[in-house]
């Protein structure tokens, strides 16, 4: 016992190596100086046991949490509307096949439809058709009015709340404005359907329709309607229409004092390019006066006066 002491002492560097050799002559250290030199090139950590145990009691023995991401609601907002922009965009482009024409007060417009039959657009109106459907059968809706030369070939069909035109290939004119509707045919033939009955116009002729009730028309022997030359003519038309016209030219409201008839008849024509011109084209003829306030004007009787 006391020579594995007094060999532990030897490794530790408590007794040399000539100390030990002394006490024991006859022992063979040459094997224990080899495990003596590589034991010493490791370097045994020193710990801190108070250190140690003070970091065990303060550590935390609780599973991490796992980490929330708060939602971002404005984020969400915008990738949704990106998402309905998406959507809409692509109805419009693949599955609404509508086009549309359009003007405003005093505004005319000229276009060329697919098969190329021209369309010149009164004043506040509209038409539309559909783009898909339109090599197979020619149909179009308007609503206002609108001089049609049409190209041969199949059914040419316009649509109004009032009645339809049915033509093959001619030039008429179509208006379609509240209680009152009119077709005038200026070339070839058109078919005109109003409450199931039809009557087939030759050029010259025309079919009026004034509150529901189809009144007679003299024949005409122009080429064109006034309105594409900026005039508006009337042949035996109500006072009340023709001030709707006005409107429709002219940025301006019209009333009538009382004692006013806007149901008389009214034939002649006024211009598109002076307000003043035309008002008098209008209220002379019926022995009336106008008073103009701002963009309001008032029709009235010269014995109001």
């Amino acid at each position: 016992m006391n020579k594995d002491n007094d060999i532990l002492k030897w490794f530790n560097g408590e007794i040399s190596t000539e100390e030990i050799k002394a006490m024991y002559p006859n022992e063979d250290f040459s094997t224990l100086d080899k495990a003596a030199f590589y034991a010493k090139q490791f370097e045994v950590p020193q710990i801190d046991a108070e250190k140690a145990l003070a970091d065990f009691k303060t550590r935390s023995f609780k599973k991490d949490e796992p980490k929330v991401i708060p939602l971002n609601y404005k984020t969400l907002l915008r990738v949704a509307a990106v998402l309905v922009l998406m959507l809409t965009s692509s109805y419009f482009l693949f599955f609404n096949a509508t086009k549309s024409y359009s003007t405003d007060i005093a505004e005319t417009t000229t276009f060329n439809l697919p098969d190329d039959s021209e369309v010149i657009l009164n004043a506040k109106s509209q038409l539309s058709y559909n783009k898909k459907d339109w090599k197979a059968e020619r149909t179009l809706t308007l609503d206002g009015e609108a001089f049609f030369k049409v190209t041969k070939g199949e059914k040419f069909t316009v649509n109004t709340d009032v009645g339809s035109i049915q033509v093959l290939g001619t030039q008429f004119n179509v208006k379609e404005r509240a209680n009152y509707f009119e077709v005038k045919c200026y070339e070839g033939s058109v078919s005109v359907s109003y409450k199931g009955t039809s009557s087939v116009l030759k050029p010259g002729k025309s079919v009026r329709v004034v509150n529901g009730e189809i009144s007679s028309v003299e024949d005409f022997t122009a080429q064109n309607p006034a309105w594409l030359n900026k005039e508006s003519s009337f042949a035996n038309v109500p006072l009340w229409q023709v001030i709707d016209e006005l409107q429709l030219q002219y940025d301006m409201k019209i009333t009538v004092a009382k004692g006013v008839n806007t149901s008389e008849l009214f034939s002649g024509s006024f211009t598109h390019n002076d307000k003043n011109v035309a008002l008098q084209a209008v209220t002379i003829p019926l022995k009336l006066s106008y008073k103009i306030n701002g963009s309001e004007v008032e029709f009235y009787n010269y014995e109001a006066n």
